[in-house]
């Protein structure tokens, strides 16, 4: 929790993650840090336990053929724990990604921004051609193509997205609720995917491992 917390808050220490990863793109950093840190998904989507699949990375291709062959890749495919599991996905972006577009597009009305937007399209059409090319009953290969014993389900999947912050709507006297009820509204009405901001993703996970330490 406290590496999430500094790569959400400290601009220096973000940048000196990067350096050490070769300086790839904020996203990639971010794909590492989940990738290691797969159990903040689990807590933090719905409250719904979400873990990756067996042997494989979180980033999946998930169109073309399969997640298990070739295709479109998407940022992170997870599947539900219970007694039957089914696959769920979650496309992330920049915790910096801006939720609004800059300029008022009526009086009191603020625009998603180009790049939320984008973001949800893309996710959109993952799942749906994920749908279109995928079995409802996978069963799941390990690296070297051997059957893990594992099955998941895909139906209609859930799908989440993880995008910005919302202290972009803090002033210096406190919060702008014509932009903040602008986004509200937006991910009030956008049934999936599932809108999460980076800072909400953080104080889930912290809540509930804060109450499992507690115990």
């Amino acid at each position: 929790m406290k590496k999430f917390k500094k790569l959400l808050n400290e601009d220096k220490y973000f940048k000196s993650e990067l350096d050490l990863l070769g300086n790839p793109s904020t996203e990639n950093l971010w794909q590492t840090f989940f990738e290691k840190n797969t159990w903040i998904f689990g807590y933090g989507l719905n409250f719904v336990f979400s873990t990756n699949l067996e042997d494989k990375k979180i980033e999946q291709v998930v169109s073309g053929f399969s997640f298990n062959e070739y295709g479109k890749r998407v940022d992170s495919l997870l599947k539900t724990r219970g007694i039957i599991s089914s696959l769920c996905f979650v496309e992330i972006k920049n915790h910096d990604t801006k939720l609004l577009n800059n300029r008022q597009y009526r009086a009191d009305c603020w625009s998603v921004s180009n790049e939320l937007s984008g973001a949800v399209s893309q996710i959109q059409k993952t799942v749906q051609k994920s749908i279109t090319n995928l079995p409802t009953q996978n069963r799941i290969n390990d690296s070297n193509g051997n059957p893990t014993n594992e099955i998941v389900y895909l139906y209609k999947p859930k799908a989440y997205l993880i995008v910005g912050n919302l202290s972009e709507f803090i002033t210096e006297h406190g919060v702008n609720e014509s932009k903040y009820s602008s986004f509200e509204l937006f991910r009030q009405n956008t049934s999936s995917p599932e809108i999460i901001t980076y800072d909400e993703l953080f104080e889930r996970a912290k809540f509930l491992l804060d109450n499992e330490i507690n115990k």
